[in-house]
């Protein structure tokens, strides 16, 4: 493994943008690290360590990095189907990027999904779902809402790259503007429901940053950076956003369920940011040690984002087991346990890693595109998004109940968003599959 992991590091293309590879890892690892740190469990559940000391909000202005992964998702969306288009010029290719761009992510969450909806069933079957067991039975699935949204994010590629081909920061400024407009007829005019549109309006919006990026297109980091983080501060400060960027317990307003206006400003922020860090990290990348670390890393990024809470919950279910009272969040105790739980919690993720990552492997390339089956491919990928969204809604808690989330006005059982995920992911992989006539 030591040897096929130093071939492939040294074996990358010159013209590889090492960078990317870089905020990917780190954005995912930014993310766990950060579920680790604020889960604070008490003797009625798992709770936020923000919501505990809310003066800690402030930190998410700088650890909420979802937006980096979106954004270097647009990078990598946008190559990957010019690629394709170069190859197959006289081809529709959309059946064959969908399958390219989603194998990697969807094997290991189909995996996830099957796992702990069979193991949710014998609990359940046995009178189990109680305590801790049903605190991950109900957690467990909630990060899947990223999974969905980059579904989407993969979905319209093909259309918002004809727009960013034709309007560059254009396109990005429309859907900016319809996220503000949205905001103001939320807020200001009331109108039930359209606050929902900003979980396309925004995301498609920072996913477009990745568009401009392919292109050399972000020239001014430093006033992307400064515009964004004014932007976010203004909105704070005197509109009805909330300070913490990630969602609350309990709070009126969330600016990530669903995104606001000052959510995509943050998102201007940090792609900013790591833009002007772009010239150290190529520079630290150079070395053949960290490029290797790098690239081991993102074998695995995916596999162990989506098994870190259960990773989590399993230390805290095994502590809870021994009969060890948890510690009151946020008192020195508390804080001197940190390292010891997140150590725990590294081990467990690496032992699940090390059991699930052949998911993550990447299969054979796919060969020349089939003309007639994007529609099969579009169907496809709309039931797995609807379906994931659904599970990380409704959770594997309350399966013999038929216990269900709203989605879209329409009630989803968990059997259901798991039938839904595996049938569209299934449509995806066989109408992607390609000939090789």
């Amino acid at each position: 493994m030591a040897t096929d992991l130093r071939v492939l590091a040294e074996h990358t293309p010159v013209t590889r943008d090492r960078y990317v590879d870089l905020l990917r890892v780190a954005s995912l690892g930014v993310v766990v690290g950060g579920h680790w740190l604020m889960a604070a469990v008490t003797d009625d559940g798992v709770g936020n360590l923000l919501a505990v000391v809310p003066r800690l909000q402030v930190l998410t202005w700088v650890l909420q990095v979802m937006p980096v992964f979106f954004f270097v998702g647009g990078f990598s969306h946008a190559l990957s189907y010019r690629s394709l288009r170069r190859r197959h010029p006289d081809r529709p290719v959309y059946s064959v990027f969908l399958r390219a761009r989603l194998r990697r992510l969807l094997r290991p969450t189909m995996a996830f999904v099957l796992v702990w909806g069979a193991a949710a069933l014998v609990v359940q079957l046995f009178g189990g779902g109680g305590g801790m067991t049903g605190v991950a039975l109900r957690l467990v699935a909630q990060p899947l809402w990223f999974i969905g949204i980059y579904l989407a994010m993969v979905a319209f590629t093909p259309p918002l790259l004809k727009l960013h081909e034709r309007w560059g920061w254009g396109a990005f400024g429309a859907l900016a503007g319809a996220a503000a407009a949205v905001d103001v007829l939320r807020f200001a005019a009331d109108v039930p429901f359209v606050e929902f549109l900003n979980f396309a309006f925004v995301w498609l919006a920072v996913h477009q940053l990745g568009f401009l990026r392919a292109d050399g297109r972000l020239r001014a980091p430093a006033a992307l950076a400064t515009a964004g983080l004014a932007g976010a501060a203004a909105l704070v400060a005197l509109g009805p956003y909330p300070l913490s960027m990630v969602g609350m317990p309990g709070e009126k307003v969330s600016n990530m369920a669903p995104p606001t206006l000052a959510l995509l400003c943050h998102g201007l922020w940090l792609v900013g940011a790591v833009e002007l860090l772009k010239g150290p990290g190529a520079r630290l990348l150079r070395r053949p040690r960290v490029w290797r670390g790098v690239v081991a890393a993102n074998g695995i990024a995916m596999t162990a984002f989506l098994w870190h809470l259960t990773a989590m919950l399993g230390v805290y279910g095994a502590t809870t087991a021994a009969g060890l009272e948890p510690t009151e969040p946020a008192t020195a105790a508390w804080w001197a346990e940190v390292p010891f739980r997140i150590a725990a919690a590294v081990v467990m993720t690496a032992l699940l890693v090390a059991v699930f990552r052949g998911f993550e492997r990447p299969g054979p390339a796919a060969a020349a595109p089939v003309p007639g089956t994007g529609p099969v491919a579009a169907t496809g990928i709309a039931l797995c998004l609807f379906g994931i969204l659904a599970l990380s809604m409704v959770g594997f808690g309350g399966l013999l109940e038929g216990r269900t989330a709203v989605l879209v006005a329409v009630p989803v059982s968990a059997p259901a968003a798991v039938a839904m995920a595996l049938g569209g992911w299934l449509l995806v992989e066989r109408a992607g599959r390609g000939s090789r006539r």
